[in-house]
C-alpha cells in the first residue's frame, strides 16, 4: 500500500473510532469535539482511483437541512 494510501485509510479508521466512541456511555463529547475536526483536516488527498473520475463532491442533489 502507497503511503498516501496508508495515512488515509488510518486516518478514515480513527475517525470512525472516534464516531463509535462518541455514541458510547461516558463519552467525553468535549474530547470528541475537538479531536474530531482535528482528525477530519488531516485526512490526505484520496488515493487515485478512490472516486470515479470527475467526481466533484460539491455537485448532487440538495438534502434536507442544507444550506441554512
Amino acid at each position: 500500500m502507497c503511503p498516501n494510501c496508508e495515512d488515509f485509510a488510518r486516518t478514515v479508521v480513527m475517525l470512525g473510532q472516534l464516531a463509535l466512541y462518541a455514541d458510547s456511555f461516558g463519552a467525553d463529547l468535549d474530547f470528541v469535539e475537538a479531536v474530531g475536526p482535528c482528525l477530519a483536516a488531516s485526512l490526505p488527498e484520496p488515493p487515485p482511483g478512490l472516486f470515479p473520475p470527475g467526481y466533484d463532491p460539491n455537485e448532487g442533489p440538495e438534502y434536507p437541512g442544507e444550506g441554512w
